[in-house]
C-alpha cells in the first residue's frame, strides 16, 4: 500500500518540484556559461584598450562572480527558496570580512591608487619611507623595492600611496652637487679653475646645463666650493665617484689644502 503512494507521489514531485529544479540547474549552466564568455571577451577588449592588467583582472573577477552570484539568488527564489536571510548573511559576513580585513582594504585601495596615478613604474629608482631602491614589483597589495645593497623591502601600498616619494628615474638628466673645502691661505681661484677643468674633461658630464663652481661659505675652518654638474640619470654614481676622487688628486697635486676643524688658541701672557 505505502509503494502504491509512493510511485504517485514521486511522479508527482517530479512534474512539479523536479521540472523547476532541473530548470533552475540549466538556467545556472547555461547563465555561467555566457558569463564565463563575456568575462573573457570583456578581459580581451581591456587588454587590447591598454588597460592595466591588476586592473582589468580586478573588474572581470567582479562582473564574474557577481553575475553568478546573482544568477545563483534568483534561481533560489524561483525554487521558493527565501532569500532574505541569505541576503542578510551575505551582508553580515561582507562586515565582518570589510572589519577584518582594513587594513588589506587600505592596501587594495592604495594599490589602486597608486596603478591609476602612477608616481613610478617598474625598474624606476625611488626613495619613499626611508627606503632607497629599485622597483622590482606593483601587486595590488604591495609594492616590492630592491635596495642597493640587494636587499627586498615590501612596501603595503596602503601607506605608500600617502607617502612622499621622490623618483630619480622619472627624468632623462640629474644634476650632481658637490661641496668641496679648502683652506683659507688656499688659492680659491686656482681651486675654482680646476674643479671646472675636471668637469670639462669629465666625458659624460654634459655641456648643456653648464656646471658651476661658486663659493658658498666661509666655514670655521675652511672655505667651501659648491660645484655642479648635470649628467644622464644613468651615470650619476660614476661622475659622482669620479669627481671626488679626481677633485682630491689634482687638490694634493696643487697643493691646495682640504683643511680639517681645528681650534686656533691665543694666550695672553700680560695678564
Amino acid at each position: 500500500m505505502e509503494w502504491d503512494n509512493f510511485l504517485p507521489s514521486l511522479l508527482n514531485w517530479l512534474t512539479t518540484e523536479g521540472l523547476k529544479i532541473l530548470f533552475a540547474l540549466i538556467v545556472i549552466f547555461i547563465s555561467f556559461w555566457i558569463i564565463s564568455k563575456l568575462s573573457k571577451k570583456i578581459k580581451n577588449s581591456l587588454e587590447k584598450k591598454g588597460t592595466d592588467k591588476i586592473i582589468a583582472k580586478i573588474l572581470v573577477a567582479l562582473f564574474n562572480y557577481g553575475l553568478k552570484g546573482l544568477v545563483v539568488i534568483c534561481m533560489l527564489g524561483y525554487l521558493g527558496i527565501e532569500t532574505s536571510g541569505i541576503a542578510a548573511l551575505i551582508s553580515a559576513v561582507g562586515v565582518g570580512i570589510g572589519l577584518a580585513v582594513q587594513g588589506a582594504l587600505a592596501n587594495f585601495a592604495g594599490g589602486i591608487l597608486i596603478i591609476l596615478t602612477r608616481p613610478f613604474k617598474v625598474d624606476e629608482f625611488i626613495e619613499t619611507q626611508g627606503i632607497i631602491g629599485t622597483v622590482e614589483d606593483i601587486s595590488i597589495i604591495h609594492t616590492t623595492i630592491r635596495t642597493g645593497d640587494n636587499k627586498t623591502a615590501i612596501l603595503p601600498n596602503g601607506a605608500l600611496a600617502n607617502s612622499n616619494v621622490i623618483n630619480y628615474s622619472r627624468k632623462d638628466i640629474r644634476r650632481v652637487d658637490f661641496t668641496f673645502s679648502i683652506g683659507y691661505g688656499a688659492n680659491f681661484a686656482l681651486a675654482q679653475k680646476i674643479v671646472l677643468a675636471i668637469f670639462e674633461n669629465h666625458e659624460k658630464i654634459l655641456e648643456t646645463p653648464g656646471a658651476m663652481v661658486r663659493m658658498t661659505a666661509h666655514g670655521a675652518s675652511s672655505i667651501d666650493l659648491v660645484s655642479r654638474c648635470w649628467v644622464n640619470a644613468a651615470d650619476y654614481w660614476d661622475v659622482y665617484f669620479d669627481i671626488m676622487e679626481t677633485v682630491k688628486a689634482e687638490f694634493d697635486r696643487n697643493g691646495i689644502e682640504i683643511p680639517f676643524n681645528q681650534l686656533d688658541v691665543h694666550v695672553d701672557n700680560k695678564k
